[in-house]
């Protein structure tokens, strides 16, 4: 559209000062009669704008002139450019965008706000992505996309954690949610507010029917009325248990949500920590630290983690008993080796001190001859 070409016009001259023709219709992509219009409109509109022959010319702004961003402060030129990880911007579509409209903001601010905003850019970066997260399956949110900006119901087939088949479902979209690199789709089914991950959408179909949503809600609200259902849950159990000091870092990291409190450290060995749980079962995954985390209490607490230690030396029992019967046999063998080699070493030691051997003694009665006469 020309109105978008006059304003690119004039946000490179105002960038970068005098500027040929040629090499502003090459980055338009239109011809130099088309700038030279351009410019006119320019003008005609107000803008200060001229042009200069020769060499060394080209198109440029009267000197002083510039369009504001009105009322930007420093700090808001920066909070601009403070950028998160372009996985968002890629997921939606949106890279290319993005950066265009960050040249944009970037031409239009006030010149002594310009320098603080490009350092930002380089100096500081927010990645929401977690560490070591691992491979992930790949998520096509065009469809989920156009339901939510296109206000129409949408027919998913979805499969839920732990389940194999999908379920079919019909909901009501507010948003997408990217949360820690993970997309979400928030809808309501039958009039309240549901969470599905984006990953796990097998199937997704815009119907023609416009969305329901119920009145007054927006997708911050359900959004959080979301986050505090997952976040809040009732503890079920409250566990107490100690953790080796050298492993406390790691145990905070992996079991920091369901901590009641930091740990109480009181320099020594080992350090308290107070847990919430859901449930008694949950206790189990404790044992992914091994000796190094030991529950105190409650007893039901311990016995839980009792029993899944035995469920799982059971499962391995198998293994053990077999590898104990190979190696018996290994030993039986090896015992029949030696038996073989101290037989032959008695027959050699034999033959060395003169005795019988298989050629100093016939096979075969020998013939004494004739017997003499009386």
């Amino acid at each position: 559209m020309k109105s978008d070409r006059l304003l690119s016009i004039l946000l490179l001259l105002q960038t970068r000062g005098r500027v040929p023709a040629a090499e502003l219709a090459e980055r338009l992509e239109v011809s130099v009669r088309t700038i030279y219009r351009d410019i006119e409109s320019l003008s005609a509109a107000g803008v200060p704008v001229y042009a200069e022959r020769g060499r060394h010319g080209g198109i440029a702004l009267l000197p002083g002139f510039r369009t504001d961003v009105t009322g930007l402060t420093t700090d808001e030129a920066r909070a601009l450019f403070v950028l998160a990880a372009e996985g968002a911007h890629h997921a939606l579509g949106l890279d290319d965008a993005l950066g265009s409209a960050l040249r944009k903001v970037m031409a239009a601010l006030p010149a002594p706000h310009r320098p603080a905003a490009e350092l930002t850019s380089r100096r500081i970066l927010v990645d929401p992505g977690r560490w070591r997260s691992g491979p992930r399956p790949s998520v096509d949110l065009d469809t989920l996309h156009t339901a939510v900006f296109a206000d129409r119901r949408l027919r998913i087939r979805y499969r839920h954690s732990g389940e194999t088949r999908t379920r079919t479902y019909t909901v009501d979209p507010y948003g997408l949610v990217s949360k820690a690199g993970i997309w979400y789709l928030v809808a309501d089914r039958r009039r309240r507010a549901r969470l599905f991950r984006a990953d796990r959408v097998a199937a997704a179909t815009v119907l023609d029917t416009p969305v329901r949503r119920r009145d007054g809600v927006e997708l911050a609200d359900a959004w959080e009325a979301l986050r505090r259902r997952v976040e809040d849950r009732p503890a079920g159990l409250r566990v107490t248990a100690r953790v080796l000091r050298s492993r406390l870092d790691l145990f905070v990291r992996i079991m920091g949500p369901a901590l009641v409190e930091p740990p109480h450290d009181t320099g020594g060995t080992w350090v308290t920590a107070e847990l919430a749980l859901e449930e008694p079962r949950a206790v189990r995954q404790l044992l992914q630290f091994a000796a190094t985390v030991e529950v105190l209490e409650p007893p039901e607490a311990r016995a839980e983690l009792a029993r899944a230690a035995a469920s799982v030396g059971a499962m391995y029992a198998e293994d053990r008993q077999t590898e104990s019967r190979q190696t018996e046999d290994r030993q039986a063998e090896d015992r029949q080796a030696e038996d073989r080699q101290a037989r032959t070493g008695k027959a050699e030691a034999g033959r060395a001190d003169g005795g019988p051997t298989a050629a100093s003694v016939p096979s075969h009665p020998v013939d004494p001859g004739p017997a003499p006469a009386p």
